[in-house]
């Protein structure tokens, strides 16, 4: 259904295909920016955090396709609060569709897909540059790392929605969480403090998109000292995040009354 759903508004995007490639570019040099901004960067310093050029890259890159898989997917969940507020989403419900599917597919654009243009090209080309011993534990990392870090964000996106059966204007505040968080995995978590980088990993795991699994990759040690096996915990941390996202979003569903209005 939910392919069915973007397949929907996919085809209505095309009756105009010269706006559709034109706003696809557009997104994807927008997004490119921030990779930009990383190589502005190290024009003026060789290294960044102890690291070079390569690893801040192939950390954005991981970063970045991370989070934009899960925001093409989900990131329009977004909009519930608005949904509650307009009094829309009773409509929504009396749907023979999943109203989790409805809005992560509403007014889908495929736009949205040249987010993940730069995050490949950037990935591809660290991967090639990165000073590393390739492993077949390494090689197997990437993969798992990017699936891992997608299924956080889209554990974020889905437990921020379902605040927003309860503050209807969180969204604003979420975007700190999952727009915020994509900027800040895409760094050393050595340029912030020791305090924040405690925070984004034992209280919001960002740590675990992809700066603890890049350790592994990049045999690099951990700054706040955990154990090795801390590197291997993404599959772990984003199941743990997907449930708890999942039982708020239901538990949002079951006790919703209506807009009142």
């Amino acid at each position: 259904m939910y392919g069915l759903l973007v397949w929907t508004w996919v085809r209505a995007a095309a009756q105009y295909p010269v706006s559709m490639v034109l706003l696809s570019l557009a997104t994807a040099v927008v997004t490119g920016l921030d990779a930009a901004a990383i190589a502005l960067l190290f024009s003026r310093a060789p290294r960044i955090g102890g690291f070079d050029a390569s690893e801040v890259l192939f950390l954005y890159g991981t970063s970045a396709l991370s989070f934009g898989i899960s925001d093409v997917a989900l990131g329009t969940t977004e909009r519930l609060g608005f949904h509650v507020r307009e009094g829309s989403l009773d409509a929504i419900l009396v749907r023979p569709v999943s109203p989790l599917v409805q809005l992560a597919t509403e007014e889908f654009s495929p736009r949205r897909i040249g987010k993940l243009v730069p995050a490949v090209l950037v990935l591809a080309f660290a991967l090639t540059r990165v000073d590393v011993a390739w492993t077949p534990g390494r090689v197997a990392m990437i993969p798992v790392m990017v699936a891992s870090g997608t299924a956080i964000f889209a554990g974020f996106w889905v437990l921020t929605a379902a605040v927003q059966f309860v503050l209807l204007e969180f969204h604003g505040a979420a975007k700190s969480l999952t727009y915020g968080g994509a900027f800040l995995s895409q760094y050393p978590m050595t340029v912030f403090g020791r305090d924040l980088v405690r925070g984004v990993t034992f209280v919001v795991p960002l740590a675990f998109v992809n700066w603890q699994p890049a350790l592994y990759v990049l045999d690099r040690p951990d700054p706040l000292g955990l154990p090795d096996a801390a590197r291997f915990a993404s599959p772990l941390v984003a199941a743990v995040l997907c449930a708890a996202a999942a039982l708020a979003w239901r538990a949002g569903l079951r006790h919703y009354r209506s807009t009142g209005s």
